[in-house]
C-alpha cells in the first residue's frame, strides 16, 4: 500500500495474468515442460512474485542470467530448479553450489571452476552445457563442445543435467536459420550418441519464439520470457499460435500509472520542456506528469509521437521528457485535474498503450522498454481475480 507522501507513480503487475500466461505456454508447449525466465528482476516485473506466479501457473523451472538473480529467488524461499543461461565466472561457481543453482557452462575453464566448488562443498552438482549453432554470443563450439560434454560425463562430481542451445531468429518464422540450427544440434546429439555418451537429464532449444512457432524445436523444455509477460516476441509470430492451444490468448501482465501533479493553461505558440521543441498550436491545459526518463520513459518518446491516456483519451506528450517529469497536451478546456489518473502502459475503455506500442514507435523491441522500468517506481503486485486458465 501506498504511502501518502510517496509520489504518485507506480506499476501494477496482474500475477494472476502471469499465472494464465505461464498455463497457455505449457498448453503450447506440452509435453515439453515450462522453464519460466525471471532474469532482470522478472523483466522488470518483479522476480519473486513472478517466479511465485508461474510456478502456479505450470512452470516447472526457472532461470535467470545472473548467479545473483538466483541467491534472491533462493533467499525468497523458492527450491525448484534454477538454472544459470550464461556461465558463471569462476570466483562465483562456490556461491553457485551453495545455493543450489544449475551453472550453465561452455568453456574448460568454467568446468574446472565448477569442478573445484563441487568437490570443495563435497557434493555433486548438476551442470547444463550450452552448445553454440550459430549465434556465436556464447555457447562451446561444436568441437570443444564435445569435450566439455565428455569430462561433464565423466567427472563424479557432476551431473550431466542438461544439453541446450540458443536460436538466433525464431522471432522470424519464415527465416530458415533456425531449422540450420536445429539441424546443428540433431546432428550434434547424434555425434554424442555414436561416440556412446549417455543422453543428457533435458534438452532444450526454444525461447519463446521457438516455443510458439517452431514445434520442432520444443524438445524437453521451452525457455519462455517474454510471452510469460503477455508479449509476443514479434510481430511475425501470430497470436494464433498460441490460441491455437486452447487455452486462450496471452494477457499483458503490466500498467504503468501516475497521476498529475500540475496543470496550467498556455497560450497558443508556447513553447515547452528543454529545448522548448514542443509549439503549442492553440491555447491548451499542459498537465505535468511527476515520471520521467529515470523511471523509465524512453527521452525519445516524444520525437517518436508517444501518447498516454488520461480522462479516458489519448493525449500528446508536449515536450522533451525530462529525467523526473513529462509534460502533457490536454487540448483546450479539457478538465484536467491534479490528481487525475494517468495511464502510461496500460488500457482505459477501449483505449490501449502497449510496451509494443512504445517499442514500434522507437524502434526497438518491447523487452527493452519493459526491462528500462525503473527501479524507484514502485511494482505493486495485484491479483485480477481471473487465476489461471
Amino acid at each position: 500500500m501506498a504511502e501518502a507522501w510517496e509520489r504518485p507513480a507506480w506499476a501494477e503487475v496482474d500475477l494472476d495474468a502471469i499465472s494464465s500466461n505461464a498455463a497457455v505456454l505449457a498448453a503450447v508447449a506440452s509435453p515439453a515442460a515450462l522453464c519460466a525466465v525471471v532474469k532482470a528482476d522478472g523483466y522488470g516485473h518483479g522476480a519473486v512474485p513472478v517466479a511465485t506466479a508461474a510456478l502456479a501457473g505450470g512452470a516447472t523451472s526457472l532461470a535467470v542470467a545472473l548467479v545473483e538473480e538466483g541467491v534472491v529467488l533462493r533467499e525468497a524461499g523458492i527450491a525448484e530448479p534454477i538454472l544459470l543461461l550464461s556461465e558463471p565466472s569462476a570466483e562465483a561457481m562456490a556461491e553457485v553450489v551453495a545455493r543450489d543453482l544449475v551453472p550453465t557452462v561452455y568453456t574448460v575453464a568454467g568446468l574446472a571452476a565448477i569442478r573445484r566448488a563441487a568437490i570443495s562443498a563435497s557434493r555433486r552438482v548438476d551442470v547444463e552445457v550450452k552448445v553454440d549453432t550459430g549465434m556465436h554470443r556464447v555457447g562451446a563450439g561444436l568441437d570443444e563442445a564435445r569435450a566439455i560434454v565428455e569430462e561433464v560425463v565423466q567427472a563424479p562430481e557432476l551431473r550431466y543435467a542438461g544439453l541446450w542451445t540458443h536460436l538466433a531468429v525464431a522471432d522470424e518464422p519464415a527465416d530458415p536459420f533456425t531449422d540450420e540450427q536445429l539441424t546443428r544440434f540433431e546432428m550434434f546429439r547424434s555425434m554424442l550418441g555414436a561416440a556412446g555418451l549417455p543422453a543428457p537429464g533435458r534438452l532444450h532449444a526454444a525461447n519463446s519464439a521457438g516455443a510458439i512457432a517452431h514445434q520442432a524445436s520444443r524438445y524437453d523444455v521451452v525457455r519462455c520470457g517474454i510471452s510469460l509477460y503477455g508479449y509476443l516476441p514479434s510481430a511475425a509470430v501470430a497470436p494464433e499460435l498460441v490460441e491455437a492451444a486452447g487455452r486462450g490468448a496471452l494477457r499483458v501482465a503490466l500498467t504503468w500509472k501516475t497521476r498529475v501533479s500540475l496543470v496550467r493553461e498556455l497560450g497558443a505558440g508556447e513553447r515547452t520542456s528543454y529545448g522548448r521543441a514542443y509549439t503549442l498550436p492553440e491555447t491548451s491545459d499542459i498537465a505535468t506528469i511527476p515520471v520521467g526518463y529515470a523511471d523509465g520513459v524512453p527521452r525519445g518518446l516524444f520525437r517518436a509521437g508517444g501518447e498516454v491516456l488520461l480522462r479516458g483519451r489519448r493525449r500528446p506528450l508536449a515536450g522533451v521528457v525530462t529525467m523526473d517529469q513529462l509534460l502533457v497536451d490536454c487540448g483546450p478546456g479539457s478538465g484536467v485535474q491534479a490528481g487525475d489518473e494517468v495511464v502510461l502502459i496500460g488500457s482505459v475503455g477501449a483505449e490501449v498503450v502497449t510496451a509494443q506500442e512504445w517499442a514500434d514507435r522507437l524502434g526497438t523491441i518491447s523487452y527493452e522498454i519493459l526491462c528500462r522500468i525503473g527501479p524507484r517506481l514502485p511494482r505493486r503486485h495485484i491479483r485480477s481475480g481471473s487465476g489461471s486458465r
